[in-house]
């Protein structure tokens, strides 16, 4: 996901108490919670990350690409009993894990990246250089901060879009905690630019940027300097992530300006030059009475995880849902988009802002799940398990613009996948490598289609 500059989020970030856990940064793993039992299958060897003794409140972590350390954003709670800071500050930790089965078990070596009284968010490893991060940043204390940029309901679900905010990048071998130690990549403090992620090979930084007054996805070409804007739909749209084979990218959006946030996949256009230049086809995964954001691709690239207020608006969950363009190993040719949605976390307080460590074996969350009930950083060992029968969830409502309206078939000879959209009355051919759908003329394919098409329904599939 990626939330802009959390202010409130159905009053789940709230102020801690003054309980404390026996460690700053590390705590054993939680075996009797009731939670443990409704989640055994999907997740094991919980652990809490950051605490209320060090802390006001965590949230948003993503792991670097050797799953060594964290990067996430907090409020540190003051040792002199001041009032604490209104924004999040950017932090990085080491993972400690154990030595004999490298289980995670905590945070070490926690260090602080962003200048005092600033507002952050977004934070983001590089992929190629070692100890480079980036991050959105005020860098000074924001000037307007009562307008929310996005709000839910009575206030309680909001978050601000400062014009402030611009991205930066920063060493942290040599970052202090000022604002000496950050270069700005995107942003002139004149219009909200935040929510970034780089391409799996760092050749492209993806972001959101209010420049027009609404939230547009952008993409900065890092090697020859050049920026495209590659979504431009009415309404706000944010959050993005590259899958993880750098080919298509996810996003959430308010599309239909109801404040009910929807989850989006779009294939990606390159030019010649490889340079992403746009998007070439845009799914709609989610179209719910609820409020579907923060999403993050599996290690596979086949499905996302995504918080969402299926259950009510006081108690977010984590969901999985398919996101398979049908070219990627075990998906046997079949495209799926928006499909067989589970529950993932089972308690029942909010669980947000899921994202994966790179050999996809934890799960990285935000939850309240703590013994003081506040709201910080979690993580469990992932176990995919798409069959588990516990974890299908039936949506509010189907779909719209998935698979789920399409007809899509594949020839076992020639392995040509054709897909009929029942809206538009159109054949096309799909291609698994570039994710690209061309529209099919010839009598001869059409005939094959519903040659093929009909021994599929022969057989029941």
């Amino acid at each position: 996901m990626r939330i802009a500059l959390l202010v409130g989020l159905l009053s789940f970030l709230g102020c801690a108490d003054t309980s404390a856990p026996p460690d700053d940064g590390s705590m054993p793993v939680q075996e009797s919670a009731p939670w443990n039992d409704a989640e055994k299958g999907v997740f094991s060897d919980w652990v809490q990350l950051t605490f209320s003794n060090r802390f006001v409140k965590a949230g948003e972590s993503y792991f670097s690409p050797d799953d060594s350390k964290i990067i996430f954003q907090a409020v540190e709670k003051p040792t002199d009993g001041a009032t604490p800071d209104e924004f999040y500050a950017m932090f990085v930790a080491d993972v400690g894990r154990e030595a004999a089965n490298g289980r995670i078990n905590g945070l070490k070596s926690i260090k602080r990246l962003s200048p005092l009284r600033s507002a952050n968010t977004c934070g983001w490893f590089h992929p190629s250089k070692p100890d480079t991060v980036i991050f959105a940043s005020t860098i000074v204390p924001p000037s307007d901060q009562s307008a929310p940029g996005y709000q839910r309901g009575t206030g309680k679900y909001k978050w601000m879009f400062p014009p402030e905010m611009r991205i930066v990048e920063c060493d942290i071998s040599k970052a202090d905690g000022t604002a000496a130690t950050l270069t700005t990549l995107v942003g002139d403090g004149k219009a909200y630019r935040a929510e970034g992620s780089f391409s799996p090979d760092g050749r492209h930084l993806l972001y959101c940027s209010l420049e027009s007054g609404e939230g547009d996805l952008f993409v900065k070409d890092m090697q020859g300097g050049r920026t495209n804007r590659i979504v431009s739909a009415r309404g706000y749209d944010g959050g993005p992530f590259f899958s993880p084979d750098g080919k298509r990218i996810c996003y959430r959006s308010d599309r239909n300006n109801d404040n009910l946030l929807q989850l989006f996949v779009a294939d990606l256009a390159f030019n010649e030059t490889g340079e992403i230049v746009g998007i070439e086809r845009e799914y709609q995964l989610t179209d719910e009475t609820c409020v579907n954001w923060c999403p993050f691709w599996t290690h596979d690239g086949r499905r996302l995880v995504y918080a969402s207020s299926t259950l009510g608006e006081s108690n977010f969950e984590v969901f999985m849902v398919d996101a398979d363009p049908g070219n990627l190993p075990g998906s046997n040719g079949t495209i799926r988009y928006g499909t067989a949605k589970r529950r993932l976390t089972q308690f029942d307080r909010a669980d947000v802002l899921p994202a994966f460590s790179h050999d996809g074996k934890w799960m990285i969350w935000t939850s309240r799940r703590g013994s003081d009930g506040e709201v910080h950083l979690w993580t469990a060992k992932f176990k995919l398990d798409p069959d588990a029968p516990w974890k299908v969830f039936q949506p509010t409502a189907p779909p719209a613009n998935t698979m789920e309206g399409r007809i899509d078939v594949t020839d076992p000879e020639t392995g040509r996948i054709f897909v009929y959209d029942l809206s538009t009355h159109k054949l096309s051919e799909y291609n698994p490598t570039t994710h690209k759908l061309s529209e099919v003329a010839s009598a001869a394919d059409i005939e094959l289609f519903r040659k093929l098409h009909e021994a599929k329904k022969a057989k029941g599939k």
